[in-house]
């Protein structure tokens, strides 16, 4: 089982929930349609990695998160997390109406920071992600159109978050193809306050 960490020691989610189109602009920039309610698909425990790959000849594209993870059914500690994707491949099984596992599920396309025990407190945090020191993704809770609180509620109507189980809130406005040599660098705040910082170079 892959694993993540969780204030220094390892924990093996068996699942990561991730949410589709919760941010405004983001949708605009993929010409999505809005939701009328949250978009849902899961990674399994084998897409975890700690290293971020180019894809080589098949495009992946970055897409950076608020990440939490569940404990006793509710929010106990936050990460940032890059969803990486296969956007042509996305792109044409959409087209087709057909699932999008093959562009969003694959092995090393959950790549997470460590994380850390959260306060209740969740409207105070905000992340950033650069791209070769180039401010590119910006997001806050305020920007979500739906909140961390109401998605584990929403999840839990069908699926049974158990500890460890990672929820990725969705992506804001500025995804983009992945370069071998790209620095990204990525950030989590409380605030003001520089709570998580996590670099990698896209091999």
């Amino acid at each position: 089982m892959k694993h993540v960490i969780l204030n220094g020691n390892a924990i093996s989610p068996s699942k990561i929930v991730c949410i589709g189109r919760n941010y405004v602009e983001h949708i605009q920039e993929l010409e999505n349609e809005m939701p009328t309610e949250p978009v849902i698909f899961i990674k399994p425990n084998s897409a975890i990695s700690d290293i971020v790959e180019s894809g080589g000849i098949e495009e992946i594209h970055y897409e950076s998160e608020i990440c939490f993870l569940v404990k006793k059914g509710g929010i106990a500690a936050i990460g940032v997390g890059l969803d990486l994707t296969k956007r042509v491949v996305q792109q044409k099984l959409k087209a087709k109406g057909l699932p999008w596992e093959r562009a969003k599920s694959f092995d090393k396309s959950a790549v997470f920071s460590e994380f850390i025990t959260c306060s209740s407190d969740l409207d105070s945090y905000q992340m950033e992600l650069y791209v070769n020191n180039e401010l590119r993704q910006h997001a806050t809770y305020e920007l979500m159109i739906y909140k961390p609180q109401d998605l584990i509620s929403y999840i839990s109507n069908d699926f049974t978050l158990v500890d460890g189980d990672i929820v990725m809130t969705g992506t804001p406005k500025g995804v983009g193809l992945l370069n071998l040599g790209d620095l990204l660098l990525a950030r989590i705040y409380s605030g003001d306050e520089l709570l998580i910082e996590k670099s990698w170079c896209v091999t």
